[in-house]
């Protein structure tokens, strides 16, 4: 749920990225941290876990707009992805505003993918929110792979199998590269702003 900071004139939003362990979630916001390193507040902080990492960061997107005469700020944040870490998954996504689901293109990945979806949808549940109405937006990571001759799923395969009932914005992407890793990223962040509008319209 957003926070409203009256002294500072700020909204703040939390984005969280989701997926499977090792699918790209961390070099996501590795690169927008790089990238858009004069739109982030502070450090990227990391908490270190066996094998996987939760980080998150503060990020003030530039040309969002206002929210009645409110800057929007957005923290940033990655969940581990590997099974035996979801109490910390359900504690990273506790008050989130949006979601980017990042799914592993690789085709050995493809179970994980769709099973990892399905905690997301549990535990937005638990939460009494809706995967169906919360701001979601997909990216297939890892599409560099193909020109290195791995075995890839193709992108309308990964279409019926993790959008085909959600129906939301989706990128391919390479997170390594930075390809789609913008787009993704805009796309959530546009998606977060429509929704508080509508919110704060509904709580007029």
């Amino acid at each position: 749920m957003a926070i409203f900071n009256a002294k500072n004139r700020v909204i703040e939003c939390k984005l969280v990225y989701y997926g499977p362990g090792r699918g790209g979630k961390t070099t996501n916001l590795e690169y927008v941290f790089r990238a858009f390193e004069k739109q982030t507040t502070g450090e990227m902080v990391s908490i270190n876990t066996k094998g996987d990492r939760t980080l998150f960061f503060d990020f003030l997107p530039m040309g969002l707009g206002k929210i009645r005469g409110c800057d929007i700020k957005v923290q940033l944040y990655t969940v581990p992805g590997q099974v035996k870490y979801g109490s910390t998954r359900k504690m990273v996504l506790k008050g989130v505003d949006a979601v980017v689901f990042v799914a592993d293109s690789l085709e050995i990945r493809r179970k994980a993918n769709m099973l990892s979806l399905k905690d997301l949808q549990k535990n937005l549940a638990e939460q009494n929110m809706s995967i169906f109405r919360i701001p979601l937006v997909l990216q297939y990571n890892k599409r560099d792979l193909a020109k290195e001759e791995m075995p890839i799923v193709p992108v309308e395969v990964m279409e019926r199998d993790l959008n085909s009932k959600l129906k939301v914005p989706s990128f391919p992407a390479s997170a390594l590269t930075g390809e789609g890793v913008g787009d993704t990223l805009k796309e959530c962040l546009k998606s977060t702003l429509h929704h508080l509008q509508k919110e704060l319209n509904w709580a007029r």
